[in-house]
């Protein structure tokens, strides 16, 4: 049903679709998910309002279509991931996906820390060597590792920065060994493979979620250290005022996603080019509400500013990282 596809979002249409398949299919559904498909599931689950049987239909229509056109059933999954993203990436650009997917299916003691709450990962981590801290850290989602770097000690996090930045990859051993670490002090492990981790687009992906009141003496650091790094760590950070460089299409996508008071706060004090940008892709009596609350809001705290413009970003690259929308990275033509 096409109304379906303009109604609802992925979130919404996925509960729809463990609510119907019943308890007990749907636990075993949310097993093989990570922390935060967990969360987004469940909270959209709760929110949904009431669920007609055209909108069930609707969805187990659509699931069984795209499960008959893009599946490989009968073939071993992980030579159906390769084929798949070369496919779609190029053999370059695939490779450090590959392997990171791989890696996050075979590694349960690394894979662990993605449930923990991002104070007791750096309470766990801050005795260790910054290699290892930097390693772990590029094995966590950006956001997740942003958390964690702010709460080691100040002394550490521009050398571990640099670290990541200049980390081009591990050895198939070391992560072993790194996982076996990992098993020890939490529980369980399967051992792992090998991953191209680290280099300049994970140290910029991380800065990404990290206030600018922590970040800017992070890369005034690193800059003193080796500016041509920073140089290039800087290329590849990708900042809100970047979405003006994101098509009408994607600025769509985007705001579909977008609450509006996400909305009102993020953009106080953006340049005039990318609010007119956003305005021209809602509808103009949405447009016309949103300028009216923009110029009668009192003023807000630059972190909280800061805040809502992360949460867009975030919610951007995760429909990046779903091709519904490109970013193009603040350096020129690379998309993340």
């Amino acid at each position: 049903m096409p109304e379906i596809k303009s109604t609802l979002t992925h979130a919404e249409r996925a509960s729809l679709l463990l609510l119907a398949v019943g308890q007990e299919r749907a636990a075993a559904v949310l097993k093989h998910m990570g922390p935060k498909e967990v969360q987004t599931i469940g909270g959209t689950m709760a929110q949904l309002g009431p669920i007609s049987s055209e909108m069930v239909d609707g969805v187990l229509e659509e699931f069984i279509i795209e499960i008959k056109n893009e599946t490989g059933l009968g073939m071993d999954s992980d030579e159906y991931i390769r084929n798949m993203l070369t496919n779609a990436l190029g053999a370059d650009k695939a490779g450090s996906i590959i392997d990171r997917i791989l890696l996050g299916a075979n590694s349960k003691g690394i894979e662990q820390l993605k449930w923990m709450d991002t104070r007791s990962i750096a309470d766990l981590i801050r005795l260790e060597h910054p290699q290892i801290i930097a390693i772990i850290l590029t094995l966590l989602d950006p956001d997740q590792a942003a958390d964690v770097l702010t709460l080691l000690p100040q002394g550490m996090r521009s050398d571990i920065l640099m670290r990541i930045a200049t980390l081009e990859g591990v050895q198939p051993a070391a992560l072993r060994e790194l996982d076996d670490i990992m098993e020890k002090q939490l529980t369980g492990s399967d051992g792992v493979k090998s991953s191209q981790i680290g280099g300049v687009d994970a140290a910029a992906n991380i800065l990404n979620f990290i206030e600018s009141s922590i970040s800017d003496p992070m890369m005034q650091d690193i800059n003193e250290n080796n500016a041509d790094l920073a140089q290039r760590i800087q290329d590849k950070m990708f900042v809100f005022g970047d979405l003006i460089n994101v098509d009408d299409r994607g600025i769509q996508t985007l705001l579909r996603e977008v609450s509006t008071d996400q909305l009102l706060l993020a953009l106080r004090g953006v340049d005039a080019a990318l609010r007119d940008k956003i305005f021209a892709n809602m509808s103009r009596r949405a447009a016309d509400m949103l300028r009216d609350d923009l110029e009668a809001a009192p003023p807000a705290r630059l972190s909280e500013v800061e805040a809502a413009q992360k949460d867009i970003l975030s919610i951007a690259k995760r429909l990046a990282d779903a091709g519904e929308l490109a970013l193009a990275g603040g350096g020129g033509d690379d998309f993340v």
